[in-house]
């Protein structure tokens, strides 16, 4: 359940679909993005002022109004229904919050200021989304297909840890373009083989 419909509504909306939740939102208000997603069918909008009982059957809430008393309604409903709640930009309302992330195929990166300063978790994120060039992701995932194959054909966890060990020294980017053939060539000792 979100209650609000302005930017910051919109990005905790977007922030929940994209991890595959059900949102709900309530508002009598609603930005331009959100009113899509309505239209597409993507979330479940009420297009009203929040009303209690509002949370009923929700897991997790976000207040994300500009007004104090309709987040303090929602914080007494989420205290009543024991429904985690996150009040943008009101830590000591809060039960949870919410670190920012940065995404990179299978690297989640989360940055978390503790809900004290939200600007910096959104610049900490730009920062590191620059940093992280695609080899960081293609590395992780071709060093997470050689990791399973050792974990299925080495026996000796020692031996994994002392491969693993020489996979973490070599150089990112040589490793980000290399073919699981390759990895096995250069990284597993002549004992285990080199089969495909």
């Amino acid at each position: 359940m979100v209650v609000g419909g302005g930017r910051v509504a919109e990005r905790k909306v977007r922030a929940l679909l994209s991890r595959k939740a059900r949102v709900k939102l309530v508002s009598p208000v609603v930005t331009r993005g959100i009113a899509r997603l309505a239209d597409q069918g993507r979330i479940e909008m009420v297009a009203r002022e929040y009303r209690e009982g509002d949370l009923e059957g929700a897991a997790l809430a976000f207040a994300a109004t500009d007004r104090n008393g309709i987040n303090r309604e929602v914080r007494e409903d989420a205290l009543r229904l024991a429904i985690p709640l996150n009040v943008a930009d009101d830590p000591d309302l809060c039960d949870f919050i919410v670190p920012s992330l940065v995404a990179r195929g299978p690297l989640l990166i989360a940055i978390s200021t503790s809900g004290l300063l939200p600007m910096l978790s959104k610049k900490l994120r730009k920062e590191l989304t620059g940093v992280l060039a695609a080899d960081y992701a293609a590395y992780a995932r071709r060093v997470g297909a050689f990791r399973r194959f050792l974990i299925k054909h080495v026996a000796s966890p020692r031996l994994r840890r002392e491969i693993m060990e020489r996979v973490g020294r070599a150089d990112i980017a040589e490793v980000a373009r290399m073919t699981l053939r390759e990895m096995k060539a250069r990284f597993l000792p002549p004992s285990e083989g080199r089969t495909p």
